[in-house]
């Protein structure tokens, strides 16, 4: 029984291997980096978080000009009119009207100023959410990247494990066959054997999985093969992390900005019980042609014209308080624009020395895993020729060849967890160490 699934699993894997595979879409972490930065929708709201921003500061900075309007329009009929006045007809003709409108605001209670610096942290906050949104993105694609390294090489793994266990079968089998071993052993072979292959298939969906949370991190439809570096990146200068300042991590600068955007609406709000002071000009050009005669455009004759300066002043002393209850919005929004910076700050200093904890004890047990690696290597050898000569039993080996497999896991997740604490430490203190 246990030759015949071996049979069968030998031929299987040769027929797979007779079969061209489709070439797949591979990516270097740089390459995956750029891509998911063109196309994640984060980084997009962030670019277009920026671009809103710079236009309300146009904005501000138009409010301290003119507002300018020109009309102009212009009217024909076919047929005549009588004259109201002298009672006479009137031939059919031409009507032309042109208009120039200008106005602007000499006091507004000192609102455009402090809509000027509302807009200008806004723009601030605005850069620092990108750099922060990039890291982020950057996050998320190591984060997936690395994931899809390491459940590849925990295939690989698998597959060793079940080569490995092919050939414990193998061995019991013969072992069987010449007496010196009993069916308990061959037994014990077949469900180790079955066991490794169950979890290579396990591997190969979680690889696929991965491939393709990839291939969407990076805008592709499809499965994306990460190709994985070929040196290990050294632990970083934690001395020097050190000496970074909180209020440069992009978290902190964005929440910052934010809040002083939020204190400047205070001073916006307050505006509202401040008069308004505004000057306006006007001026209207108005006349008509018959239809024999040539058009005559306004502001380039003799139409008659009509001009007009303005000054006014609006003072509102009572709207239903709903200054008060504006003045009490701008109050609360500050308080909790504050409350975040003050909490974002607390956060990144936390943040800072976890995560270069994790990355420290990480790059210890890269080490620690390496030997265990090498050690378990060697006692698995070791099993293999005593029970070979029948000075070890099955479970003795079996017990090495799961040793083995647990340590080369252990090995990669290690790794793994070394370039996620790395990649999220960069990601707060807003750099690439």
């Amino acid at each position: 029984m246990g030759m015949l699934a071996v049979g069968c699993a030998t031929t299987a894997v040769a027929q797979q291997a007779q079969q061209p595979a489709p070439r797949q879409y591979e990516v270097t972490l740089k390459e995956a980096i750029e891509r998911s930065l063109d196309v994640q929708p984060a980084m997009i709201q962030a670019l277009g978080d920026q671009r809103n921003a710079g236009a309300s500061k146009r904005s501000a900075y138009g409010a301290f000009i003119p507002a300018v309007t020109l009309g102009s329009s212009a009217a024909r009929a076919n047929t005549g009119r009588i004259d109201q006045i002298t009672g006479r007809p009137v031939p059919a003709e031409y009507s032309f009207t042109g208009s120039f409108n200008a106005s602007l605001d000499l006091f507004d209670g000192f609102r455009r100023f402090t809509n000027l610096k509302a807009t200008s942290a806004t723009g601030a906050a605005a850069d620092a959410g990108i750099v922060n949104q990039r890291f982020q993105v950057t996050l998320q694609t190591k984060q997936l990247f690395y994931n899809a390294i390491a459940v590849e090489a925990l295939v690989r793994v698998a597959e060793a494990q079940v080569a490995r266990a092919q050939q414990q079968l193998q061995i019991s089998i013969e072992k069987l066959h010449a007496g010196s071993a009993t069916r308990s052993d061959s037994l014990r072979s077949t469900v180790e054997y079955g066991n490794a292959r169950i979890d290579l298939l396990n591997a190969q969906a979680n690889l696929a999985t991965a491939q393709a949370n990839l291939g969407r991190q990076v805008g592709v439809d499809g499965l994306v093969r990460a190709v994985p570096d070929t040196t290990m990146p050294a632990m970083p200068d934690t001395a020097e992390l050190r000496r970074l300042t909180i209020a440069e991590f992009p978290a902190v600068e964005q929440a910052e900005a934010q809040a002083t955007a939020a204190r400047a609406q205070i001073w916006s709000a307050r505006s509202q019980y401040w008069p308004t002071v505004t000057v306006s000009y006007s001026n209207n050009r108005q006349g008509t042609e018959t239809l024999n005669g040539p058009p005559n455009f306004p502001f380039f004759g003799n139409y008659p014209e009509t001009f007009q300066w303005r000054f006014a002043l609006s003072w509102p002393i009572l709207n239903g308080f709903i200054r008060e209850a504006n003045q009490v919005t701008a109050s609360v929004n500050r308080d909790m624009a504050e409350a975040r910076a003050a909490d974002a700050r607390r956060q990144a200093n936390a943040q800072l020395t976890q995560q270069m904890a994790v990355l420290a004890t990480a790059f210890e047990q890269i080490s620690i895993a390496d030997d265990n690696i090498a050690a378990a290597r060697e006692d698995l050898r070791v099993q293999n020729e005593r029970y070979r000569v029948g000075a070890a039993t099955i479970l003795d080996l079996l017990t090495s060849q799961a040793a083995l497999t647990q340590a080369e896991v252990n090995g990669i997740q290690t790794r793994f967890n070394y370039l996620i604490a790395r990649s999220t430490l960069e990601a707060t203190v807003g750099r690439t160490l």
